[in-house]
């Protein structure tokens, strides 16, 4: 059986930590930015660890 492809969409947006932890960014980023709060801008900039529940799906495609 030959190797499965890296699904190249999830490539970019999934990045591997140094511990095998998926890292993502968050949503909500790009407009009607004037709505949101300077704490919330602040907080969705950082980026997050994925959940153990996606992470198994996710690992397969990247």
């Amino acid at each position: 059986m030959p190797k499965m492809k890296t699904h190249k969409g999830a490539a970019k947006r999934f990045k591997k930590t140094g511990s095998g932890k998926l890292k993502r960014n968050h949503a909500f980023t790009s407009h009607m930015m004037s709505n949101k709060s300077q704490k919330q801008k602040r907080s969705l900039r950082k980026s997050g660890v994925l959940s153990s529940a996606d992470e198994k799906r996710i690992s397969k495609l990247i």
